[in-house]
Protein backbone atom coordinates (compact mmCIF):
# COMPACT_ATOMS: atom_id res chain seq x y z
CA UNK A 1 0.00 0.00 0.00
CA UNK A 2 1.33 3.34 -1.04
CA UNK A 3 -0.82 5.98 0.41
CA UNK A 4 -3.07 6.23 3.45
CA UNK A 5 -5.38 8.96 4.11
CA UNK A 6 -6.62 9.26 7.58
CA UNK A 7 -10.02 11.76 8.32
CA UNK A 8 -10.94 12.20 12.01
CA UNK A 9 -14.90 12.70 11.91
CA UNK A 10 -16.90 13.87 14.63
CA UNK A 11 -20.48 14.97 13.85
CA UNK A 12 -19.63 15.07 10.27
CA UNK A 13 -22.56 13.10 8.21
CA UNK A 14 -23.05 16.08 6.12
CA UNK A 15 -19.61 15.96 5.31
CA UNK A 16 -18.61 12.96 4.57
CA UNK A 17 -20.02 12.63 0.75
CA UNK A 18 -18.14 15.47 -0.49
CA UNK A 19 -15.11 14.52 1.75
CA UNK A 20 -15.15 10.99 -0.27
CA UNK A 21 -15.99 12.09 -3.88
CA UNK A 22 -12.71 15.04 -3.54
CA UNK A 23 -10.81 12.60 -1.67
CA UNK A 24 -11.26 9.78 -4.71
CA UNK A 25 -10.89 12.49 -7.26
CA UNK A 26 -7.57 13.44 -5.43
CA UNK A 27 -6.27 10.01 -5.19
CA UNK A 28 -7.05 8.98 -8.78
CA UNK A 29 -3.28 9.06 -9.78
CA UNK A 30 -3.24 6.62 -7.26
CA UNK A 31 -5.87 4.25 -8.08
CA UNK A 32 -5.47 0.59 -6.34
CA UNK A 33 -2.86 1.44 -4.20
CA UNK A 34 -4.53 4.13 -1.49
CA UNK A 35 -6.98 3.41 1.29
CA UNK A 36 -8.89 5.84 2.85
CA UNK A 37 -9.50 5.45 6.97
CA UNK A 38 -12.45 7.73 8.39
CA UNK A 39 -12.16 7.39 11.89
CA UNK A 40 -15.76 8.33 13.81
CA UNK A 41 -14.94 9.99 17.27
CA UNK A 42 -17.83 9.00 19.05
CA UNK A 43 -20.80 11.64 16.58
CA UNK A 44 -23.92 11.55 17.75
CA UNK A 45 -25.43 11.92 14.48
CA UNK A 46 -25.22 10.03 11.97
CA UNK A 47 -21.90 10.21 10.58
CA UNK A 48 -21.22 6.52 11.36
CA UNK A 49 -24.06 5.30 9.07
CA UNK A 50 -22.80 7.60 6.09
CA UNK A 51 -19.43 6.38 6.50
CA UNK A 52 -20.56 2.93 6.50
CA UNK A 53 -22.87 3.52 3.12
CA UNK A 54 -19.28 4.75 1.46
CA UNK A 55 -17.24 1.43 2.46
CA UNK A 56 -19.87 -0.19 0.45
CA UNK A 57 -19.65 1.84 -2.18
CA UNK A 58 -15.76 2.30 -2.86
CA UNK A 59 -13.84 -0.41 -1.52
CA UNK A 60 -11.01 1.96 -1.28
CA UNK A 61 -12.38 3.42 1.81
CA UNK A 62 -12.15 1.50 5.53
CA UNK A 63 -14.15 2.94 9.00
CA UNK A 64 -13.12 2.91 12.50
CA UNK A 65 -15.55 3.89 15.21
CA UNK A 66 -14.56 4.38 18.24
CA UNK A 67 -16.31 3.49 21.39
CA UNK A 68 -16.78 7.01 22.51
CA UNK A 69 -15.99 10.68 21.81
CA UNK A 70 -11.95 10.89 22.29
CA UNK A 71 -11.15 13.99 21.09
CA UNK A 72 -9.65 15.24 17.59
CA UNK A 73 -6.35 14.46 18.22
CA UNK A 74 -6.99 10.81 19.50
CA UNK A 75 -9.23 10.20 16.59
CA UNK A 76 -6.49 11.05 14.29
CA UNK A 77 -3.77 8.83 16.56
CA UNK A 78 -6.32 6.00 15.81
CA UNK A 79 -6.44 6.09 12.21
CA UNK A 80 -2.59 6.70 11.74
CA UNK A 81 -2.40 3.59 13.89
CA UNK A 82 -4.08 1.91 11.31
CA UNK A 83 -2.98 3.45 8.13
CA UNK A 84 -1.02 0.76 5.99
CA UNK A 85 0.71 2.96 3.76
CA UNK A 86 4.02 4.15 3.07
CA UNK A 87 2.51 7.66 2.84
CA UNK A 88 0.16 8.96 4.83
CA UNK A 89 -1.64 12.07 3.99
CA UNK A 90 -3.89 13.63 6.96
CA UNK A 91 -6.68 16.28 6.53
CA UNK A 92 -10.21 16.91 8.56
CA UNK A 93 -13.88 16.46 6.99
CA UNK A 94 -14.64 19.81 6.95
CA UNK A 95 -12.74 19.98 3.85
CA UNK A 96 -11.25 23.70 4.75
CA UNK A 97 -7.89 21.98 4.03
CA UNK A 98 -8.04 21.10 0.28
CA UNK A 99 -7.37 17.23 -0.51
CA UNK A 100 -6.21 18.50 -4.02
CA UNK A 101 -3.04 19.60 -3.16
CA UNK A 102 -2.04 15.76 -2.06
CA UNK A 103 -0.21 16.23 -5.63
CA UNK A 104 1.82 19.10 -4.88
CA UNK A 105 2.85 17.25 -1.23
CA UNK A 106 3.74 13.67 -3.03
CA UNK A 107 5.73 15.77 -5.48
CA UNK A 108 7.73 17.44 -2.76
CA UNK A 109 7.86 13.98 -1.06
CA UNK A 110 9.61 12.47 -4.27
CA UNK A 111 12.58 14.95 -3.42
CA UNK A 112 13.41 13.40 -0.33
CA UNK A 113 11.36 14.75 2.51
CA UNK A 114 9.69 12.98 5.40
CA UNK A 115 7.55 15.56 6.10
CA UNK A 116 5.66 18.01 3.93
CA UNK A 117 3.08 20.35 5.69
CA UNK A 118 0.49 22.58 5.46
CA UNK A 119 1.08 25.94 6.32
CA UNK A 120 -2.03 28.35 6.01
CA UNK A 121 -1.33 31.79 4.60
CA UNK A 122 -5.05 32.75 4.65
CA UNK A 123 -7.81 31.57 6.69
CA UNK A 124 -11.16 32.36 4.74
CA UNK A 125 -14.72 31.94 6.91
CA UNK A 126 -13.39 32.86 10.39
CA UNK A 127 -14.09 35.48 13.01
CA UNK A 128 -11.25 38.27 13.68
CA UNK A 129 -11.32 36.67 17.12
CA UNK A 130 -10.71 33.10 15.79
CA UNK A 131 -7.75 34.98 13.40
CA UNK A 132 -5.87 36.73 16.05
CA UNK A 133 -6.24 34.14 19.04
CA UNK A 134 -4.75 31.25 15.96
CA UNK A 135 -1.85 33.60 15.23
CA UNK A 136 -1.30 34.40 18.48
CA UNK A 137 -1.64 31.13 20.01
CA UNK A 138 1.36 29.80 17.21
CA UNK A 139 3.63 33.06 18.20
CA UNK A 140 3.27 32.39 21.99
CA UNK A 141 3.49 28.61 21.98
CA UNK A 142 6.78 28.70 19.91
CA UNK A 143 8.63 31.31 22.49
CA UNK A 144 7.62 28.57 24.95
CA UNK A 145 8.27 25.39 23.38
CA UNK A 146 11.75 23.58 23.91
CA UNK A 147 10.76 22.45 20.04
CA UNK A 148 10.41 25.02 17.16
CA UNK A 149 6.84 24.36 15.65
CA UNK A 150 5.91 26.09 11.90
CA UNK A 151 3.75 28.68 12.78
CA UNK A 152 0.14 28.46 11.12
CA UNK A 153 -0.02 25.22 11.05
CA UNK A 154 -2.42 22.15 11.80
CA UNK A 155 -2.59 18.15 11.05
CA UNK A 156 -2.65 18.82 7.48
CA UNK A 157 0.27 17.20 6.14
CA UNK A 158 1.79 13.81 4.29
CA UNK A 159 3.90 12.39 5.79
CA UNK A 160 6.48 9.06 5.40
CA UNK A 161 5.96 5.88 7.20
CA UNK A 162 9.12 6.33 9.40
CA UNK A 163 8.28 9.32 10.68
CA UNK A 164 4.85 8.25 11.35
CA UNK A 165 6.59 5.24 12.88
CA UNK A 166 8.68 7.78 15.31
CA UNK A 167 5.65 9.59 16.45
CA UNK A 168 3.32 6.22 17.25
CA UNK A 169 6.20 5.49 19.48
CA UNK A 170 5.36 7.99 21.74
CA UNK A 171 2.97 7.16 24.59
CA UNK A 172 0.94 10.51 25.88
CA UNK A 173 -2.30 10.97 26.32
CA UNK A 174 -2.13 14.54 25.84
CA UNK A 175 -1.50 14.52 22.26
CA UNK A 176 -0.38 17.20 20.22
CA UNK A 177 0.06 15.59 16.96
CA UNK A 178 1.85 18.53 15.13
CA UNK A 179 4.03 19.01 17.90
CA UNK A 180 5.24 15.78 17.74
CA UNK A 181 5.85 15.78 14.34
CA UNK A 182 7.79 18.87 14.88
CA UNK A 183 9.95 16.97 18.16
CA UNK A 184 10.46 13.50 15.87
CA UNK A 185 12.53 15.77 13.27
CA UNK A 186 13.96 14.34 9.99
CA UNK A 187 13.36 16.60 6.71
CA UNK A 188 10.34 18.90 6.94
CA UNK A 189 9.07 21.38 4.49
CA UNK A 190 5.93 23.52 4.77
CA UNK A 191 3.25 24.48 1.92
CA UNK A 192 1.46 27.38 1.65
CA UNK A 193 -2.26 27.51 0.85
CA UNK A 194 -5.37 29.14 1.86
CA UNK A 195 -7.70 27.47 4.00
CA UNK A 196 -11.56 27.70 2.59
CA UNK A 197 -14.71 28.05 4.97
CA UNK A 198 -16.25 24.72 6.14
CA UNK A 199 -18.03 23.01 3.29
CA UNK A 200 -21.37 22.08 6.06
CA UNK A 201 -21.56 21.65 9.85
CA UNK A 202 -20.31 24.05 13.00
CA UNK A 203 -16.88 24.08 14.28
CA UNK A 204 -15.84 21.70 16.77
CA UNK A 205 -13.39 23.63 18.73
CA UNK A 206 -15.58 26.42 20.92
CA UNK A 207 -13.85 28.61 22.59
CA UNK A 208 -13.29 26.60 25.69
CA UNK A 209 -11.83 23.38 24.09
CA UNK A 210 -8.72 25.72 22.08
CA UNK A 211 -8.28 26.74 25.32
CA UNK A 212 -7.57 23.60 26.71
CA UNK A 213 -5.86 22.54 23.60
CA UNK A 214 -3.27 25.40 23.95
CA UNK A 215 -2.36 24.52 26.59
CA UNK A 216 -2.11 20.92 25.87
CA UNK A 217 0.36 21.78 23.46
CA UNK A 218 2.44 23.70 25.90
CA UNK A 219 2.75 21.32 28.85
CA UNK A 220 3.16 18.75 26.12
CA UNK A 221 6.23 20.49 25.16
CA UNK A 222 7.85 22.77 27.68
CA UNK A 223 8.17 23.03 31.26
CA UNK A 224 8.56 26.78 30.98
CA UNK A 225 5.31 27.83 32.51
CA UNK A 226 6.81 25.96 35.62
CA UNK A 227 9.49 28.03 35.13
CA UNK A 228 7.73 30.97 34.99
CA UNK A 229 5.84 30.46 37.74
CA UNK A 230 9.21 29.66 39.81
CA UNK A 231 10.18 33.66 38.70
CA UNK A 232 7.27 34.66 39.64
CA UNK A 233 7.38 33.34 42.95
CA UNK A 234 10.93 34.97 43.66
CA UNK A 235 9.41 38.44 42.53
CA UNK A 236 7.18 38.04 45.02
CA UNK A 237 9.40 37.50 47.81
CA UNK A 238 11.57 40.55 46.44
CA UNK A 239 8.25 42.93 46.91
CA UNK A 240 7.35 40.91 50.26
CA UNK A 241 11.21 41.86 51.49
CA UNK A 242 10.91 45.17 49.89
CA UNK A 243 7.17 45.73 51.91
CA UNK A 244 8.80 44.84 55.01
CA UNK A 245 11.42 47.29 55.48
CA UNK A 246 8.93 49.61 54.66
CA UNK A 247 6.41 48.12 57.54
CA UNK A 248 9.45 48.09 60.38
CA UNK A 249 10.92 51.71 59.06
CA UNK A 250 7.07 52.87 59.23
CA UNK A 251 7.39 51.46 63.19
CA UNK A 252 10.44 52.94 63.74
CA UNK A 253 9.70 56.19 62.43
CA UNK A 254 6.29 56.12 64.03
CA UNK A 255 5.01 56.94 60.69
CA UNK A 256 2.48 53.99 60.79
CA UNK A 257 -0.84 54.96 58.60
CA UNK A 258 -3.84 52.36 59.27
CA UNK A 259 -5.51 51.33 55.90
CA UNK A 260 -7.48 48.35 55.35
CA UNK A 261 -7.46 48.91 51.52
CA UNK A 262 -3.95 48.44 51.18
CA UNK A 263 -3.46 45.18 53.10
CA UNK A 264 -6.55 43.61 51.29
CA UNK A 265 -4.60 44.56 48.13
CA UNK A 266 -1.05 42.91 49.20
CA UNK A 267 -3.27 39.70 50.42
CA UNK A 268 -4.87 39.00 47.38
CA UNK A 269 -1.90 39.62 45.15
CA UNK A 270 -0.07 37.01 47.06
CA UNK A 271 -2.97 35.33 47.13
CA UNK A 272 -3.31 34.84 43.27
CA UNK A 273 0.30 34.58 42.57
CA UNK A 274 0.00 31.77 45.07
CA UNK A 275 -2.96 30.02 43.27
CA UNK A 276 -1.31 30.25 39.79
CA UNK A 277 1.79 28.41 40.71
CA UNK A 278 -0.08 26.05 42.51
CA UNK A 279 -2.82 25.73 39.54
CA UNK A 280 0.50 25.39 37.23
CA UNK A 281 1.80 22.37 39.38
CA UNK A 282 -1.61 21.18 39.27
CA UNK A 283 -1.33 21.23 35.50
CA UNK A 284 1.77 18.82 34.90
CA UNK A 285 0.89 16.70 38.14
CA UNK A 286 -2.34 15.79 37.04
CA UNK A 287 -1.02 14.76 33.52
CA UNK A 288 1.77 13.01 35.13
CA UNK A 289 -1.02 10.96 37.52
CA UNK A 290 -3.16 10.10 33.79
CA UNK A 291 0.04 8.97 32.01
CA UNK A 292 0.97 6.95 35.13
CA UNK A 293 -2.47 4.84 34.66
CA UNK A 294 -1.17 3.35 31.62
CA UNK A 295 -5.01 3.08 30.21
CA UNK A 296 -5.13 2.42 26.41
CA UNK A 297 -6.01 5.87 24.31
CA UNK A 298 -9.40 4.93 22.89
CA UNK A 299 -11.15 1.02 22.09
CA UNK A 300 -12.64 0.69 18.35
CA UNK A 301 -16.19 -0.23 18.55
CA UNK A 302 -16.50 -0.94 14.81
CA UNK A 303 -15.10 -1.36 11.71
CA UNK A 304 -16.45 -1.18 7.95
CA UNK A 305 -15.03 -1.89 4.71
CA UNK A 306 -12.42 -4.33 3.94
CA UNK A 307 -9.99 -4.70 7.06
CA UNK A 308 -6.78 -7.12 5.73
CA UNK A 309 -5.51 -7.34 9.53
CA UNK A 310 -7.25 -7.31 12.93
CA UNK A 311 -6.47 -3.50 13.53
CA UNK A 312 -9.14 -3.21 16.84
CA UNK A 313 -6.28 -5.35 19.20
CA UNK A 314 -3.73 -3.85 17.49
CA UNK A 315 -4.67 -0.31 18.66
CA UNK A 316 -6.83 -0.88 21.43
CA UNK A 317 -3.97 -2.46 23.13
CA UNK A 318 -1.30 0.37 22.43
CA UNK A 319 0.11 1.93 25.32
Amino acid sequence: MLLSVVVPCMNEEASIPMLVERLIAATDAWRGDTEIVLVDDGSTDDTWSAICAQCAEHSAIRGLKLSMNRGHQVALTAGLMAAKGERIFMLDADLQDPPELLSDMMAMMDRGYDVVYGRRSERKGESWFKKVTAHGFYRVLNRLSDVPIPNDTGDFRLVTRRALDAVLQMPERARFIRGMFAWAGFRQIGIEYIRDPRVAGETKYPLSKMIRFAFDAMASFSIKPLQIATRMAFLTLIVAALMGVYVFGSLILYNTVAGWASTVLIISFFSGIQLLTLGIMGEYLGRLYVEAKGRPLFFVDEQAGDAVEPVVEKIANHQ
